[in-house]
């Protein structure tokens, strides 16, 4: 029997999982396979940064395996405002998780990083092997080390044990269970509810920036397949980056207009140009990964934005959308 434990299972990586896993064919490549007990848990089961809590949840579900999703994550104005929060809770959880796993002797742990790791000066495009040349953006100081330290910690741990711990670098994900509050959402979700107010009110679309600078996005669901590839067929101890191709960056434009046509919505929108737009392009390279797995079909991004708007409007009284 494998017991897969995922952290951070009610989030937006962990319900695309959750969602993988109960709707592929049983026994498929991203399916439940036989004998395997999957287990989702949240921040109200354990408090991952408490040593105590963590040790009681791992004996309680003994896993065989570990996604660990599970961080303390916020947009750029709380990242700048609590930088030791953001490292000393984040340091908290992934020691924590990752010392718990090596004591009942998991087959594997992967962690989920983020593009942010990267150095704020590297050359593009960003791959496997630059994580570490440099200080990361001084934006997200605190989160960053943290999640630096995860791919520390994972060589030591198979350095000194040969524990199989590893770890995933997303580019920008989106999709259903998404963080859709104004204050703290990421680019897409903030559009979406942005344009359902703009909508609903008879006001405006309002975008902010030129809407000029491109990036990366990938679906939940494409995501969630890919970890479960992970978990079963990538041994490395080295991380992977898990992102669409540099050719398929969408401008924010491009994404505007994708969440206009998808929310049907025919008022007036424009660019707030006195905002600003941020990093232009950052594009970080998936070639690593299609040497592994060249066959994998990426869900087109109009069909995954429109799936993931349907899923916001559908849900909308239900999603966290934060005060109104």
């Amino acid at each position: 029997m494998s017991v897969i434990l995922v952290t951070g299972g009610t989030g937006l990586v962990g319900k695309a999982i959750q969602h993988v896993i109960e709707t592929e064919p049983e026994g498929s490549r991203f399916g439940k396979r036989p004998g395997e007990k999957w287990i989702f848990i949240g921040s109200s089961e354990a408090d991952l940064r408490n040593q105590e809590q963590s040790k009681k949840l791992f004996e309680k579900y003994r896993p065989t395996h570990v996604i660990h999703l599970a961080a303390l994550v916020g947009g750029l104005f709380i990242n700048m405002k609590k930088k030791l929060d953001f490292l000393r809770d984040n340091i908290l959880i992934n020691d924590n998780v990752l010392h718990n796993a090596h004591e009942l002797g998991c087959k594997k742990v992967i962690s989920c990083l983020s593009t942010c790791v990267y150095p704020d000066k590297v050359e593009y495009p960003l791959d496997e092997t630059k994580i570490h040349l440099g200080l990361p953006h001084e934006s997200n100081f605190g989160y960053a080390h943290a999640k630096r330290l995860v791919d520390v910690q994972n060589h030591a741990y198979k350095d000194q044990f040969g524990d199989n711990f590893t770890s995933a670098i997303p580019t920008n994900v989106f999709g259903p269970h998404d963080n859709f509050d104004l204050e703290s959402a990421h680019v897409l979700p903030a559009l979406m509810h942005r344009c359902y107010l703009a909508k609903k009110n008879g006001t405006p679309f309002v975008v902010w920036g030129s809407g000029k600078p491109l990036r990366q996005f990938i679906y939940s669901r494409d995501l969630a397949k890919l970890f479960i590839w992970m978990l079963r067929e990538y041994d490395d101890v080295e991380p992977l980056i898990l992102s669409v191709g540099e050719d398929e960056e969408v401008s924010i434009k491009q994404a505007a207009d994708a969440v206009v046509k998808a929310m049907g919505f025919t008022g007036e929108y424009q660019f707030d140009t006195t905002k600003a737009d941020g990093q232009f392009r950052k594009p970080a390279s998936n070639k690593k990964l299609l040497s592994l797995i060249d066959d994998f079909e990426f869900t087109p991004f109009d069909k995954a934005l429109e799936e993931t708007v349907q899923w916001f409007l559908q849900n909308y009284e239900n999603a966290r959308i934060g005060k109104p």
